[in-house]
C-alpha cells in the first residue's frame, strides 16, 4: 500500500469534511471504545498485544479496518463492517439467525478473527491486521446502525437534518451525535468508563450474538424514532447520548473480554 496515498485521502477528507462511508462511530467512537478496552484487559493479554501492535496502542489501531478502504486490495473487507438484518425479527428469531449465519459480515467475522488470533502458529504480520480488523468490528458492531436493514444501507439512505445540515441516520450514530460532544478520546472515554462489579461481571460473559441482539434491538427503535427529513438537535443528543455512550463503554468492556479469552493461554 503506498502511505502517502492513504494519508493524502485522510488529509483531505478532514478539510472537506467528507465523512467515511461506513466508518462506525467514527474516529473519535472507536478510539473510545478501544480506550475503554485498554483499562479492562489483564496483564497477559496486555503483554500479547503489545507484541503484536509494539507501541502501537488499542484506541490507535482502532481506525485501521476504515483507513485501508483507500487500498483497492482490501475491497473485499467492505461487508466485515456490518451485519444487515430484517425489520421486525424477534429474540429467538434472531438467536436462530446467529446459529445458523455462514454469510460473511461484522459477527461471522468476529468469531473467524477471533479463532484465527488463538493460533499461536500465525504469522506476525497476519496477526496484526487481523487484530487491529478485530478491534474495528466490535466497535462497529455495537454502533446499533450497523446491525440496520439492507434496503436502505443501515440507516444511509434514511436523511435527516443535524443542527440544518445534511445528514442520515447512519452517519448521525456514527459521528455527529459524539463529536457533537466535543472531547478528546481519551476525556470521552474516562467520562463514561464506570461499571460496578456486578454489571462489569455480568458483560464480561455476554456472547457477541448477545451484542448483535442488542445492537438490534436499539436499531429498531432508532428507525422507528424518526422520519425522512426530520430535524434534529439538542433534543435529539438529549434523548440519545446515554445510549451512544452506553454501547461505547459496552464495546470496550466487550472488546477487552474478547482478547483477554483470546490471549489467555
Amino acid at each position: 500500500m503506498k502511505f502517502w496515498s492513504l494519508k493524502k485521502l485522510f488529509f483531505a477528507a478532514i478539510l472537506l469534511n467528507i465523512p467515511f462511508q461506513s466508518m462506525a462511530w467514527g474516529m473519535l467512537g472507536h478510539r473510545v471504545v478501544a480506550h475503554v478496552a485498554e483499562s479492562y484487559l489483564t496483564k497477559k493479554a496486555s503483554r500479547e498485544v503489545k507484541n503484536i501492535l509494539g507501541n502501537e496502542s488499542l484506541a490507535m489501531a482502532s481506525n485501521w479496518a476504515d483507513f485501508i478502504k483507500s487500498e483497492p486490495a482490501y475491497d473485499y473487507l467492505g461487508n466485515w463492517h456490518y451485519i444487515n438484518l430484517p425489520a421486525g425479527m424477534s429474540t429467538e428469531q434472531l438467536q436462530n439467525h446467529l446459529q445458523n449465519d455462514t454469510t460473511t459480515n461484522a459477527y461471522t467475522r468476529i468469531n473467524f478473527l477471533s479463532s484465527e488470533l488463538k493460533n499461536k502458529a500465525l504469522e506476525q504480520e497476519k496477526k496484526a491486521m487481523y487484530l487491529k480488523i478485530l478491534i474495528h468490528l466490535v466497535g462497529d458492531i455495537h454502533q446499533p446502525m450497523h446491525t440496520g436493514r439492507f434496503e436502505d444501507l443501515g440507516g444511509n439512505k434514511v436523511q435527516l437534518k443535524w443542527f440544518g445540515q445534511n445528514t442520515n441516520l447512519h452517519r448521525v450514530w456514527d459521528s455527529d451525535l459524539i463529536d457533537y460532544q466535543n472531547l478528546s478520546y481519551t476525556e470521552y472515554a474516562q467520562s463514561i468508563n464506570f461499571l460496578d462489579k456486578n454489571r462489569l461481571h455480568s458483560l464480561q460473559q455476554e456472547a457477541a450474538s448477545q451484542w448483535v441482539i442488542d445492537s438490534y434491538k436499539i436499531s429498531e427503535k432508532l428507525y422507528s424514532g424518526v422520519k425522512t427529513d426530520d430535524k434534529l438537535s439538542y433534543r435529539y443528543i438529549y434523548d440519545h447520548i446515554d445510549i451512544a455512550n452506553q454501547q461505547m463503554l459496552k464495546g470496550g468492556v466487550h472488546l477487552a473480554a474478547l482478547l483477554n479469552d483470546i490471549f489467555k493461554n
